[in-house]
């Protein structure tokens, strides 16, 4: 009988490549990290469905959602926020909201006393489709969250916005585009 330790991996930490007992904090961190990666790409997912469901591109899906939650929240996007949110240039978002007005997903109105700000709302007609997909989404989430106490829950809002401004801060600083991102022999 050998009393050979085990081949150490080549490359720990790394994906693929798991830590000989890692610390239960570390362990949780990463667990909490790979829980908002899989809830994101689970999201993501939903809005593929609902692209396919009505039609759309993805892009415009989104697009869509984000209209459609600004809404909701009482504050809806001009054509600029909405470009931010879903990092389009000008123009892009520009041929995406023509796309989507032609289909009778979105109208442009002039709401304010300032009538150069277009506003974005949602068609009478897209609201019931939205509804009818995301309602189960909406009240299977609301059901997690109302198991958690409203300062359980403001502390995942702190932990949330703590990290939304550093990925927030990391895009707009080291992450640039041109500065990072662009693989060796290729040109951005």
């Amino acid at each position: 009988m050998s009393m050979e330790q085990p081949e150490q991996p080549e490359h720990p930490g790394q994906p693929g490549h798991p830590t000989p007992d890692p610390d239960p904090v570390e362990a949780q961190r990463d667990r909490l990290l790979y829980g908002l990666r899989t809830f994101g790409a689970h999201y993501a997912e939903f809005t593929r469905r609902f692209a396919t469901w009505l039609g759309l591109h993805s892009t415009d899906a989104v697009a869509l959602t984000e209209i459609l939650y600004a809404e909701d929240k009482g504050v809806p996007l001009s054509p600029a926020r909405l470009s931010e949110r879903i990092a389009l240039s000008s123009g892009a978002t520009t041929a995406l909201l023509n796309r989507l007005e032609q289909a009778g997903h979105i109208v442009r109105t002039r709401e304010g006393t300032d009538r150069r700000i277009v506003t974005l709302r949602s068609s009478p007609d897209i609201r019931p489709h939205a509804i009818e997909f995301f309602g189960p989404y909406s009240e299977r989430t609301t059901a997690v969250m109302a198991a958690y106490s409203p300062e359980r829950l403001r502390e995942f809002e702190d932990f949330l916005v703590r990290l939304r401004e550093t990925m927030d801060g990391l895009l707009a600083d080291e992450y640039q585009e041109g500065r990072h991102g662009h693989r060796h022999g290729h040109r951005p």
